[in-house]
């Protein structure tokens, strides 16, 4: 959506072209940025009812929630921009638990300066992002910080989502014997962001993972395969995904390297940047736990779908921790040695969702 489209949509131009701090003051200049971008991009029966709250029906059963801040930047990147990912991060939260999106509210920072035709692109990837998974952008706020003060937009989303009835996926659930499983080669959103960010030419085209993954659960579901546990591999990459798994459910982890799918290209990047691939973020992934009797039942729906491109068993869960010690992850190397797939104590890849 330009520029113009949303101009068309409403009686009067837009009357600056980059944001002003006027428009976060609450007064004139911020009801034009409601009415002339946000409410044509998002308006629904919530929000169109302009309220200090959003009124919705409530379901029947139990809801999920979540909520996250997005400061990736670039703000766009092959593949992908701050909008897309910061709807797509929320729905695939969601997804974790099994539920199904269903609202979204949305806030805004923006920086005085921002043109004005950057903020209608990202408004107008939240819109198709949510639309395309069903969600309803219900309520949302607006601030402008000073020129300098910020970095373009950063966007913080909370959403609810419908869990159905009998299903809980959860970390505690996870059992010895249950198969790991990721729907896709892993790193690709963190490499991404990072040549745009570093003005890398990589060879070969490389966009990132960000989409949403509410599909796909709700494929395993419908076939009857109800993981133990899911998990979207973002920020510190399948090695912190995996390690938050093992602490919290007290259980040791093993991963065969061999097994663990990773783009040439991505692999290639991360030698070049002194990167483990195991801790590059992905936004479109998830590893899955589950019992072995349902491995191959989840492979085949998994591949099935659009939103798993490489599904493969990655590893398995071995064992309880041992009493007094917590829950580890380890890595079965091509050459037949164990390595401790540590979480990582610092931050590889700053500002990557």
């Amino acid at each position: 959506m330009t520029t113009r489209d949303f101009e068309l949509a409403c009686p009067a131009p837009l009357r600056h072209r980059t944001v002003q701090l006027a428009h976060g003051g609450g007064g004139r200049l911020s009801r034009e940025l409601v009415e002339q971008i946000f409410m044509p991009a998002f308006g629904g029966a919530a929000l169109s009812a302009r309220h200090d709250s959003a009124v919705v029906e409530a379901p029947k059963g139990r809801i999920a929630m979540t909520t996250d801040g997005y400061v990736v930047r670039p703000l766009f990147f092959p593949g992908g921009d701050i909008g897309k990912l910061a709807v797509c991060g929320t729905i695939n939260d969601l997804a974790m638990t099994g539920a199904a999106p269903r609202w979204l509210a949305v806030a805004f920072v923006l920086e005085e300066g921002l043109p004005m035709a950057d903020l209608i692109r990202v408004v107008a990837s939240m819109r198709d992002a949510a639309r395309a998974s069903g969600m309803e952008i219900v309520t949302g706020d607006t601030k402008v910080v000073d020129r300098g003060k910020g970095d373009g937009i950063f966007v913080t989303t909370t959403g609810v989502g419908v869990v159905p009835e009998g299903i809980t996926i959860e970390p505690r659930a996870v059992r010895p014997g249950d198969e790991v499983l990721v729907s896709g080669d892993l790193g690709r959103h963190g490499i991404a962001v990072l040549s745009m960010r570093e003005g890398l030419t990589i060879t070969g085209a490389l966009e990132s993972d960000c989409a949403p993954l509410d599909g796909l659960v709700a494929a395993l579901l419908s076939a009857g395969v109800v993981p133990h546990c899911l998990r979207d591999p973002t920020r510190g990459g399948l090695a912190s995904a995996l390690n938050e798994i093992a602490l919290d459910a007290g259980v040791d982890i093993e991963i065969d390297e061999h097994a663990v799918p990773v783009n040439e290209t991505v692999a290639g990047a991360c030698e070049l940047f002194g990167l483990d691939p195991l801790y590059v973020a992905c936004e479109g992934r998830l590893v899955a736990f589950v019992p072995e009797e349902h491995a191959v039942a989840a492979i085949d729906v998994m591949r099935a779908h659009p939103a798993a491109p490489e599904p493969v068993r990655i590893g398995r869960v071995l064992d309880n921790a041992a009493p007094g010690r917590a829950g580890r992850v380890t890595l079965r190397s091509r050459l037949g040695t164990n390595r401790l797939l540590d979480i990582p104590a610092g931050e590889q890849l700053p500002r990557i969702c």
